[in-house]
């Protein structure tokens, strides 16, 4: 059974524009005594995400392109009431929370029309990608809140489309398409979103056909980075980005 409980202290998104992002309450939320939850590992994700949404608004008060965060809980060690007054405690823009067994999680994205769903739970984003949802994993250290940085694995984003694509392929490819239309309402200084590429095999040839192919689907990066098969853990150290889109569930801590 799922409940959905809308909040009412955000304007709602407009559900046709909107990119939707779920998050695990348990990566929010730490559980702890009192009445409030203290603040989890994606606690600056929601943050970042928040702030672009505020900077669009500034430029734009008729913008449509916005973030819609669902918050999801499957635990039943956190209560509902508590993740409310949590979120309002905070004043975090979460537009509705959604209440659900781990068996109906999938449901509950796919009900909720999901762009993105981020869990620091391998197997919840494994179990959503396998259905067609893009899922990112997030790490177990916390991202600075600004700027949202969000790192794409060419590779994966980038590879020409096979007849026909996996829908994990086509899912990080939409979802890229629509961050890189968002990017683009920022100029090149100061924005609050930041867009990374790496591309973990090959030369520099490699990662300039992942640029160029970013660019002709409308898609620009503020940062790319060759790795030529070295390990991608340093550079995910040094960056700390939000999540790491790619074809399946990459793992932030490689």
């Amino acid at each position: 059974m799922v409940s959905t409980v809308h909040n009412t202290d955000v304007k709602q998104k407009d559900a046709g524009c909107a990119l939707v992002v779920a998050v695990t309450a348990r990566a929010v939320f730490d559980a702890g005594t009192g009445d409030v939850y203290g603040m989890g590992v994606a606690f600056p994700l929601l943050q970042s995400l928040q702030k672009v949404n505020e900077r669009l608004l500034e430029k734009n008060p008729a913008e449509k392109l916005l973030f819609d965060v669902v918050l999801i809980a499957t635990d039943s060690q956190q209560q509902s009431s508590r993740i409310i007054s949590s979120t309002s405690h905070y004043g975090l823009e979460v537009g509705r929370f959604c209440f659900s067994s781990r068996e109906d999680l999938v449901e509950t994205l796919l009900v909720n029309k999901v762009h993105l769903f981020l869990s620091t739970d391998r197997d919840e984003a494994l179990q959503a990608s396998h259905k067609g949802v893009l899922s990112a994993l997030l790490g177990r250290q916390e991202a600075p809140s600004e700027p949202l940085r969000v790192m794409l694995c060419g590779d994966a984003v980038v590879r020409p489309d096979s007849d026909p694509a996996p829908a994990s392929r086509r899912a990080a490819q939409s979802f890229s398409a629509r961050l890189g239309e968002m990017r683009g309402r920022f100029g090149a200084a100061g924005s609050p979103l930041s867009i990374v590429l790496v591309t973990s095999s090959g030369g520099s040839e490699s990662c300039g056909a992942a640029l160029q192919a970013l660019r002709s689907r409308g898609l620009g990066v503020d940062e790319a980075y060759c790795l030529a098969g070295a390990p991608r853990g340093p550079i995910l150290s040094l960056l700390r980005p939000h999540f790491l889109l790619g074809d399946g569930v990459i793992d932030l801590e490689d």
